[in-house]
């Protein structure tokens, strides 16, 4: 950290105010981003996913963790709270207060019209450096559709949308299969 600005905050500095507060930020180059709350329908849809996966993945060597599990991208130094993360195999965590997920494989976002465009760009571009995660998914809240990426050979990501009520999304890494209208069950885009 540059001693010109001393506004800016260590990665050190941040977790400590982090887990001291009660409102999530995101973190990246020195500067916290408080982080707005969610609608009705953000919410609906986490909790349904988070369900979803849970049931998929009882019994398998991957866990799920909805909103609060903070993710740190080590190669850029962001810090951030997707909301929905799932990891395989042995969790890696920062340190020992086990609150920061090195290693997610699979990382899903809800758009919202203040994030959309982040999440879609500079948000995935941090992520796409995790070399873990094999698949992004970005899933709307104003209709039903959803757009997964899945890490292809090397850096190449392949893309997908659905939006069929019929359809399915399969997440090949962790081996699940989701129901579109599951996702979106008690969703009312009219509301």
């Amino acid at each position: 950290m540059s001693s010109a600005n001393p506004s800016l905050l260590t990665e050190c500095e941040y977790l400590d105010f982090e887990r001291k507060s009660e409102i999530r930020h995101e973190y990246i180059a020195g500067q916290i981003f408080a982080m707005s709350g969610a609608s009705r329908r953000h919410s609906l849809i986490t909790l349904n996913l988070a369900g979803l996966l849970w049931s998929q993945l009882r019994g398998r060597p991957c866990e799920a963790h909805a909103t609060d599990m903070r993710v740190k991208v080590s190669a850029t130094g962001l810090y951030t709270y997707p909301d929905l993360v799932v990891a395989c195999g042995e969790p890696r965590y920062e340190d020992t207060h086990i609150d920061t997920l090195l290693n997610p494989t699979v990382i899903f976002e809800v758009l919202s019209e203040s994030t959309e465009k982040y999440d879609r760009g500079e948000k995935f571009a941090h992520y796409s450096r995790l070399e873990t995660l094999r698949e992004y998914v970005l899933v709307s809240q104003d209709k039903m559709r959803v757009e997964h990426f899945r890490r292809g050979e090397g850096e190449e990501w392949v893309y997908s949308a659905i939006s069929d009520s019929n359809a399915v999304l399969h997440l090949p890494a962790i081996d699940c299969h989701i129901d579109l209208a599951a996702i979106y069950e008690k969703v009312d885009f009219a509301a």
